[in-house]
């Protein structure tokens, strides 16, 4: 460990230390977390899985992901908008999964309102980044400790508050603001990281819907 917050890999090269050099989750610190994302089919998914990380480890979902995909069309929303109780008693029968009915039950509901947010927004890309928080809120310096003290900021809030209003589930503003974490609306990969650089480059390049 050269700093809180940071981790040496084999490679000799510094990381975010939540990884904890295991090598799928490095893999995904690596070549997914903080790119920014304007694919709605990709945006569902990730709000979904938030919702169903709550009380777990986001590496116990990774390792399932394959599975939630199978269970739940792809995260297609026009489909799993149609799931009905067959569906539900399906994925809870899915060891594959987290079979929690609610968060079951959740996603199914958000397809349907995922569905409404395109038809107002065009994109539910369009609806997320239109909240990317402004550098007035965001801290002179990402490091553990800001990180540490911050697992929601006043636009996860007021997402989470908004989606609540349009019959979202399961988006308190911490899974919120982890989705903004995964999905590149802001950089939280902490300083020293060797990935944060290329975020910020990334970011700079990347066409708001």
């Amino acid at each position: 460990m050269t700093a809180r917050g940071i981790i040496t890999g084999e490679d000799g090269r510094d990381r975010c230390a939540w990884h904890a050099n295991l090598e799928d989750y490095q893999r995904y610190h690596d070549d997914e977390w903080g790119r920014p994302m304007a694919d709605d089919i990709r945006l569902f998914e990730k709000i979904c899985l938030e919702g169903f990380q709550s009380g777990l480890s986001w590496l116990t979902i990774l390792r399932k992901r394959e599975a939630f995909r199978a269970a739940f069309a792809g995260f297609d929303f026009d489909v799993v908008a149609t799931f009905g109780n067959a569906d539900v008693e399906r994925c809870l029968a899915d060891t594959g999964i987290v079979r929690h009915r609610g968060k079951i039950v959740s996603t199914i509901n958000n397809a349907k309102r995922a569905q409404e947010l395109r038809a107002e927004f065009g994109t539910l890309a369009r609806y997320f980044w239109s909240h990317e928080p402004g550098a007035n809120e965001r801290p002179k310096a990402v490091t553990y400790e800001t990180i540490a003290a911050n697992p929601t900021t006043p636009t996860s809030v007021m997402i989470s508050k908004d989606l609540k209003k349009r019959g979202w589930t399961f988006v308190g503003p911490t899974t919120v603001y982890a989705f903004m974490q995964a999905m590149g609306l802001v950089n939280d990969h902490v300083e020293g990281c060797c990935c944060r650089e290329q975020i910020e480059q990334m970011r700079a390049s990347f066409v708001r819907p």
